[in-house]
């Protein structure tokens, strides 16, 4: 096996061959990341998809995807993207329409069927309108489902929650509570040094004992117990022998007297003996 995945047919001549095919419907085209992209008219997408299906040399036959994307900038905020690939040459190209909140984009479910699932997901999640779908329903959130999520001035929390309710023993929807505030994030690693102090972290300013972990530099460092060594002063004289017969050992006592070489044999004759 020379190539761990399926190598694609080049780019060369692509962009060529549609502006031929499509004509004034091509808007803009654009070649970068190995990637080929068309940019035509909303008003003439059903013959332009046509056009790239059976134009010869394009022969783009199957719909892969369909997704948004939300500039809210611009006076036509989204951009409905179709993936396409040709089977035939082993190929694959993208198609871009704008529009805005009320224009509806034209519906290609009479190329590709499939279209209907993939265009009621972007309504969902953008709120775009797609003229000519039979069934243009939410498909990923709830039938009560306020907004769009995916559109940039969406919150984050929502503007409902729903939860299952013992005194009503159904779903109830109510507006969201926070058990907690969101926390600012200013992107830097706290081991880097933030420049705030979070509760508990004053305590690292300071040294802590002989052996402790300490954030603080190593020129920076007082050991704990630098200033009890120097409250007792230099150390002492160190102890020496001069002879062999400074042992070290301390002074007999008062009662005590030489003892025997051998403690069985008694020294005194007669003694201890029986007479």
């Amino acid at each position: 096996m020379r190539a761990p995945a399926p190598a694609y047919t080049a780019n060369d001549g692509v962009i060529d061959a549609a502006a031929v095919a499509l004509g004034g419907s091509l808007l803009s085209s654009l070649d970068a990341v190995g990637e080929v992209a068309l940019t035509v008219d909303r008003d003439s997408l059903v013959a332009t998809m046509i056009a790239l299906r059976d134009t010869p040399g394009l022969e783009y036959q199957q719909l892969m995807e369909i997704a948004g994307v939300d500039y809210p900038e611009r006076a036509d905020r989204f951009e409905v993207v179709y993936c396409l690939l040709s089977l035939t040459r082993n190929h694959r190209i993208r198609v871009h329409v704008q529009t805005d909140e009320e224009k509806p984009v034209p519906s290609v479910t009479g190329i590709w069927p499939v279209a209907g699932w993939l265009e009621r997901e972007v309504y969902d999640m953008y709120g775009v309108l797609f003229s000519g779908n039979p069934d243009l329903r939410r498909i990923l959130t709830d039938y009560g489902f306020r907004g769009h999520p995916q559109r940039k001035d969406f919150p984050l929390s929502g503007f409902v929650e729903l939860r299952y309710s013992e005194e009503a023993k159904r779903v109830v929807y109510e507006p969201v509570k926070l058990a907690q505030d969101f926390r600012t994030f200013d992107f830097e690693s706290p081991w880097e040094g933030a420049q705030y102090t979070l509760p508990g972290d004053e305590k690292a300013s300071l040294p802590e004992a002989k052996g402790a972990p300490t954030p603080l530099k190593a020129d920076e460092i007082v050991k704990a117990d630098a200033a009890k060594s120097e409250a007792k002063g230099p150390a002492g004289d160190p102890k020496t022998t001069d002879t062999p017969a400074q042992t070290g050992a301390g002074k007999a006592g008062p009662d005590e007297g030489p003892k025997p070489a051998d403690p069985d044999v008694n020294p005194t004759p007669g003694k201890g003996q029986n007479q």
